[in-house]
């Protein structure tokens, strides 16, 4: 699975320094810009400054959790269309069904891999 994603601009919000790495590293081979924040809070501020293409948000963060980070992101009319894709690493239908409601484009589980990552992304960029 080889793709071209030259420049496309992907922000991963997760307090797992090791998650963010992982991401940064496949994402970047790929040819993705990426930006990563360590909660929601950060990530807000990074949001207006870098216009993602797409957000990779964990739910399990302190301070603000992935689902009110998505709910923000989604309530904000400049970045509502920004495909945001929660990651868990719990399997749960539950997680699932309230990542749906604040707004989530894709839930992916933990720890996912290259195709799972560059799947979600090319299902939801259109290029």
């Amino acid at each position: 699975m080889d793709m071209n994603l030259e420049g496309l601009k992907v922000l991963v919000i997760d307090d797992s320094k090791t998650i963010r790495r992982t991401a940064e590293t496949l994402l970047k081979k790929v040819g993705c810009v990426v930006e990563t924040a360590v909660d929601g809070f950060d990530a807000l501020a990074k949001i207006a400054d870098t216009q993602p293409d797409i957000i990779f948000v964990d739910i399990m963060m302190p301070r603000l959790d992935g689902y009110q980070t998505c709910a923000l992101i989604k309530n904000n009319k400049t970045f509502k269309n920004t495909p945001v894709i929660m990651l868990s690493s719990k399997d749960g239908l539950f997680d699932k069904a309230k990542g749906r409601i604040v707004g989530s484009d894709e839930y992916l589980t933990k720890p996912f891999g290259k195709d799972e990552l560059l799947g979600a992304i090319t299902k939801h960029i259109k290029k």
